[in-house]
């Protein structure tokens, strides 16, 4: 399963740095990192909670891939 996201795209042109973002959506500094590297899938509250703050859908900052092996 691959859930790919442009949440450190989206927080670049925003202007904001991880720990900003983490504040923001009241996660951590370093689970932020790790969504941005895709180790760690966010729950679908924070998920939402970082679209909200970019202000799009969810769909624009997560993407779903689906494994061909699956």
């Amino acid at each position: 399963m691959a859930l790919l996201n442009k949440v450190k795209e989206y927080r670049i042109v925003k202007g904001i740095n991880q720990q900003e973002l983490g504040r923001l959506v009241g996660a951590s500094r370093q689970t932020i990192s790790s969504i941005e590297c895709g180790d760690y899938h966010p729950s679908i509250v924070l998920a939402l909670k970082i679209a909200k703050v970019f202000e799009v859908n969810v769909e624009e900052i997560f993407d779903y891939e689906e494994d061909e092996n699956e």
